[in-house]
């Protein structure tokens, strides 16, 4: 175990580069925050390179640590303070390497986000998936990043049940129509039909889209058919994480 004191140190001032995304890119690297994300690392066996851990987090979880022969540092409060981007640190933060595999099985019940931009959105959004048995999820271009604190807090742990990967979308429903999974877009026009009038498949793709337009005009020319959730009251449309969840339970 070594020490931390200055909240100014370099290796907390390298650390907390890792809060933006192009540093992220850059070392491959994030930070995790939170005991109960970090066992869940643990758990599925992600490539967990160091803890940090303040006084408090030293007695409730030193010998939790020591058990997995993690490395460790012990900051001062000033320094969790510093590299924390939670207004009360919780004591412990990972330094964890990003995943970089890609999927060799393009089966089964998947999800792609096109634009999805608030980062609450995409960690409701996983979470349902995990909860309704998705096979995994693609991030296309200008959705939040999985990385970011704000989207490891609101995915609370479902980043480690199914995979998560990003891509070209373009691509990616290529590899999909290669084994005949049928892909459904989200659209409110003459073409499109209502999601409870779906025939259920084993193998499907569901596209989401950006909070505010929806999914692109070229991804929805890719598809086999455009869905829309029947709105019966005033509202004008649904969020697009509440659409998510009801469109996922009603396909699987």
């Amino acid at each position: 175990m070594r020490e931390i004191q200055a909240a100014k140190n370099n290796k907390i001032k390298a650390l907390k580069k890792l809060h933006q995304r192009k540093y992220r890119n850059q070392s491959e690297d994030y930070l995790l925050e939170g005991y109960h994300l970090i066992e869940e690392a643990a758990k599925a066996h992600a490539e967990i390179k160091e803890i940090f851990l303040d006084k408090r987090g030293l007695r409730l979880w030193q010998e939790w640590v020591e058990n997995h022969q993690f490395t460790y540092y012990l900051l001062s409060d000033e320094a969790m303070k510093a590299l924390s981007e939670q207004p009360a640190p919780q004591g412990i933060i990972a330094l964890v390497q990003k995943s970089s595999n890609f999927p060799s099985d393009f089966s089964g019940k998947w999800l792609l986000l096109d634009n999805v931009q608030d980062p609450g959105n995409v960690g409701t959004i996983v979470r349902t998936a995990d909860a309704a048995g998705f096979d995994g999820i693609f991030l296309g271009q200008g959705t939040a990043d999985e990385y970011s604190p704000k989207v490891l807090r609101s995915m609370q742990g479902s980043q480690f049940h199914l995979p998560i990967f990003s891509g070209d979308l373009t691509e990616v429903i290529a590899e999909f129509q290669k084994i005949d999974s049928k892909i459904y877009g989200t659209k409110l026009d003459p073409a499109a039909i209502s999601y409870n009038e779906v025939q259920k498949n084993e193998d499907f793709v569901l596209i989401l889209g950006n909070e505010g337009q929806g999914v692109a005009e070229d991804l929805l020319q890719l598809t086999d058919q455009n869905l829309y959730i029947p709105i019966y009251g005033k509202a004008e449309s649904l969020n697009v994480g509440v659409a998510a969840g009801i469109l996922m339970y009603a396909l699987i």
